[in-house]
């Protein structure tokens, strides 16, 4: 398939996980991406293996708030175009709720939340040239408990709920707005999480999903096709893809 045949995506998150797999599925269905990550090795990586077609990679701290609408402007300037924006970038952080301290709920709030917005608010004057969409990256967290994540949890609803507003705000103008919201999927971070210190692990029994884990592909595969032209008539959706874990 070459749906993403001269269009232009800017993936976030891209030095690994769902947003490395988004990146290599749209380069495959025809897109130029722009890569974007804080991990400059990750990212590098990623380019390497995108080969040639045009492809461009970018150093970005989502937490530096004052950095993302000069990037997505620079982004926009060396592609010449935007279609399709994937805020894909996401901390998680497991903390006691009662001890977590607000620099560790800012830092997630910052990274998950206030630079997904920021993404959209820098990338929305291309889309609206282009008639473009975003996807953004919610979770079940959004819509199902998951303890000792209430920054995750706080963010991803949010995303959930900005994603349904701004799908509303723009529709008349032909930008659609989306969010996936995955569990179950094998990333790094996923596979890294370790719950704190005295924590009851049975807790988590509700957020194993009832298939194996599914790879990174599979939310980049439903990633191209809310992005593409066979989801048109996606809008403020909310795609949940996690194995049936919140049937």
């Amino acid at each position: 398939m070459n749906r993403f045949e001269d269009k232009v995506a800017l993936i976030t998150g891209a030095a690994g996980g769902i947003g490395r797999a988004t990146a290599f599925r749209l380069a495959e269905e025809g897109a130029r991406c722009a890569i974007v990550d804080v991990n400059a090795a990750g990212l590098a990586e990623t380019l390497e293996r995108l080969g040639d077609g045009g492809h461009g990679a970018y150093e970005l701290d989502l937490g530096q708030a004052e950095q993302i609408g000069p990037l997505v402007e620079k982004i926009v300037g060396d592609f010449g175009r935007l279609d399709v924006l994937c805020n894909i970038a996401g901390i998680l952080r497991c903390h006691h709720s009662h001890e977590m301290t607000v620099a560790q709920w800012n830092q997630v709030i910052g990274v998950n939340l206030t630079g997904t917005y920021l993404m959209c608010r820098a990338a929305l004057p291309h889309l609206l040239e282009t008639k473009g969409n975003i996807v953004n990256m919610s979770s079940t967290a959004a819509i199902g408990g998951h303890p000792w994540m209430a920054a995750y949890a706080a963010s991803k609803g949010a995303i959930l709920s900005m994603t349904r507003s701004m799908s509303l705000e723009y529709v008349k103008q032909g930008v659609r707005v989306n969010a996936i919201m995955p569990g179950g999927i094998a990333t790094d971070m996923h596979m890294s999480f370790r719950i704190p210190d005295g924590a009851d692990p049975g807790l988590l029994t509700r957020m194993t999903p009832l298939a194996p884990f599914e790879g990174p592909s599979a939310a980049a595969a439903a990633v191209a096709f809310v992005a593409s032209h066979d989801g048109r008539y996606m809008n403020g959706a909310g795609l949940r893809l996690d194995g049936g874990m919140l049937a």
